[in-house]
């Protein structure tokens, strides 16, 4: 019999008996698995927390009681229970299932969750306007270790245990986030008491001495509290913020997770069940790989082996060679060559990250410069204000951090780093549109957000062979700087980049003044492409200006003067953007050229296929091919070659 077919919602699980939930979690393994397998996605959490999804809803009521997922890894099994197991083989695919949480998607996701550490702040929220309307909902919020080394997840138990109010926290520890968690916190966590839990033995001590007066018991409760914080136990740090500890439990053992919850839905106060799993529970493998199953790609869309065996760079400003092996096929690959070889020839160069060793390129220098490899856990701010730290004496601190998550540090970067000019140099990895990870991912703010803060330069290389030399070139500046890239590599070979002064733009195609195309990074391509088409009816200039900020304005502004028309393209918001960037500097020289400006419009983006995604802002050829063509239909523009 197959279980999860009849189950449309958590009403549907309830009507189950208990003997047959570990069918239940069987069966949701697999169609995950499967789904993930073919579809891309993250895998190992959703995996680990099969059982606490079931447990969940087998003892709440979703959606009357809140059920707040932190992240949304490890809630597939929570979007299957919910009503949308039908539609789970669309997830992350266009106009499908979103991979994390959604409020506009179902009732059940009651805090949308595309960054780690929000849950708890978000369901103490939650319970405070649930207090104040009188209403006697219970509110769940499920975190794991890895997001609890998230200061605002600290934050957020520091006011909920000061309230004393009814909120259950469920601790999801399998000691991993994306790479093993790490930290004091991961460490205490950690050890294991022999025997039953201590939570367990005090509760029995208490049954025992029920026939006792309350004078009795009270001193034995306090002899119990006082051995309980000389093991040290993780139940001490909650029980100091005003929490009940309950754990650690097994959390793949349904009968003992239904047990305990229930329990904890009676206490009526602030409690913590600590969960014991395993990531990428019942994944072939696994774990001998848990940091590759934190996320898989879909294996029918591999892409093919670079088919240069090896490539090498020369730096504009050290001179010094890079060599990359035929892995270097993407910009963090080459990222991740590049600064292990930068670090070998100098010891300045320090590497920090926020639980992304795998995700930003990072694996091979944390396993050859341990001593200079910092990975502070999911917390981006202090990422950066360490860095900063750092800085001060002396170091070269490399930021290893994805565009969405820099923008949690966004004060750290203007107070921390820039305001006292150091020497940090900040790896903005999945820069632009990223495809199924949707809204909560997509990079496509980073160029406007940097471009306000002083003292800061913002580059954007359009090509493997341009980040080697520009990150070289930035560590040895000894001032803040930004470098932006995308996931993955460029679509279509390019122009191989000239090796120019620091600051300059790089001219790519010049076959008369009447069309300018100032194109960066990703679009580069595209533009060509466009600048190929139109060079056959008027002349065209196409321009990577490399640095964002500062514009290239010797190389700018002459050919701004002399167009007819410009176009601007980026991937990233047009508020703000390169093209803004452009009309500034027009302004500045007092220039009034008929300018268009391509790039993401005031929305957020959902998921969906990339390619698609640049259609629908225009940012491809076509898109760029019809900009000119509105501009010309205003007037004509006539080829002067």
């Amino acid at each position: 019999m197959n279980y999860i077919e009849g189950i449309d919602s958590p009403q549907d699980l309830r009507r189950l008996p208990r003997s047959a939930l570990g069918q239940v979690a069987s069966e949701l393994r697999q169609l995950i698995l499967e789904t993930i397998n073919r579809n891309g996605g993250h895998l190992g959490a959703a995996m680990g927390a099969v059982e606490l999804a079931i447990a969940v809803h087998y003892v709440f009521d979703s959606p009357y009681d809140r059920i707040i997922w932190d992240v949304g890894h490890q809630a597939h099994a929570h979007k299957i229970l919910t009503g949308r197991r039908q539609r789970f083989h669309t997830i992350k695919r266009d106009g499908g299932l979103s991979g994390f949480l959604k409020r506009s998607e179902s009732p059940h996701d009651i805090f949308g969750a595309g960054h780690a550490s929000t849950s708890l702040s978000a369901a103490t929220g939650i319970r405070e306007a649930l207090r104040l309307k009188d209403a006697s909902n219970k509110v769940v919020a499920l975190i794991g270790d890895g997001g609890l080394t998230g200061g605002m997840a600290f934050e957020a138990l520091n006011h909920a245990g000061a309230l004393k109010r009814d909120l259950i926290v469920i601790l999801n520890d399998n000691g991993m986030s994306i790479s093993p968690n790490v930290g004091a916190l991961s460490e205490w966590f950690s050890r294991k008491l022999t025997g039953e839990s201590m939570t367990r033995w005090r509760r029995r001590i208490r049954q025992l001495l029920g026939a006792l007066n309350d004078d009795a018991v009270r001193m034995v409760e306090q002899l119990l509290d006082r051995t309980k914080q000389m093991v040290a136990t993780p139940g001490v740090l909650f029980e100091g913020l005003g929490f009940e500890y309950i754990g650690p439990i097994d959390g793949h053992d349904l009968e003992t997770l239904i047990d305990t919850l229930t329990d904890a839905r009676r206490l009526n106060r602030a409690v913590v069940v600590h969960c014991k799993t395993r990531k990428g529970e019942g994944i072939p493998g696994a774990d001998h790989d848990l940091e590759r199953y934190h996320g898989v790609q879909p294996y029918e869309l591999q892409a093919p082996p670079h088919s240069e065996a090896t490539e090498s760079f020369q730096t504009s400003r050290t001179r010094q060679r890079i060599t990359l092996s035929s892995e270097a096929t993407s910009f963090t690959s080459v990222f991740g060559q590049t600064i292990c070889q930068l670090a070998a020839a100098d010891p300045r160069v320090v590497a920090i990250t926020a639980a992304m060793t795998q995700g930003t390129g990072l694996v091979e220098f944390s396993r050859r410069f341990p001593e200079r490899f910092y990975d502070v856990g999911i917390a981006e701010a202090h990422a950066v204000t360490f860095a900063a730290g750092m800085a001060c004496e002396g170091f070269r601190p490399v930021c290893a951090i994805y565009s969405t998550f820099l923008q949690r540090a966004f004060d750290q970067v203007i107070h921390d780093v820039c305001l006292q000019e150091l020497p940090v140099t900040f790896c903005i990895d999945r820069a632009g549109l990223v495809g199924a990870d949707g809204p909560t991912h997509h990079g496509v703010f980073d160029i406007c957000y940097l471009r306000t803060i002083p003292n800061l330069a913002l580059i954007a290389p359009r090509s493997l062979d341009q980040l080697p030399s520009l990150l070289a070139a930035a560590i040895d500046r000894g001032e803040p700087v930004a470098i932006r890239w995308p996931k993955g590599a460029p679509a279509a070979t390019l122009p191989r980049a000239a090796e120019l002064p620091w600051g300059q733009a790089e001219v790519l195609f010049e076959s008369g003044p009447e069309l300018l195309l100032i194109a960066s990074g990703t679009m580069v391509p595209e533009a060509l492409a466009a600048a190929n088409q139109l060079s056959e009816r008027i002349g065209v200039t196409l321009i990577d200006p490399r640095f964002l900020k500062p514009l290239d304005a010797d190389t700018l502004c002459p050919r701004l003067a002399r167009a007819s028309a410009i176009v601007t393209v980026e991937e990233g918001v047009l508020a703000g953007g390169l093209g803004s960037a452009v009309l500034e500097l027009c302004e500045t020289n007092d220039l009034r050229p008929r300018v268009r400006r391509l790039g993401i419009a005031d929305t957020f983006v959902d998921h969906g296929d990339i390619a698609r995604l640049r259609g629908r802002f225009g940012l491809n050829r076509q898109g760029i091919v019809a900009a000119y063509e509105s501009i010309a239909a205003e007037g004509q523009i006539f080829s002067i070659r």
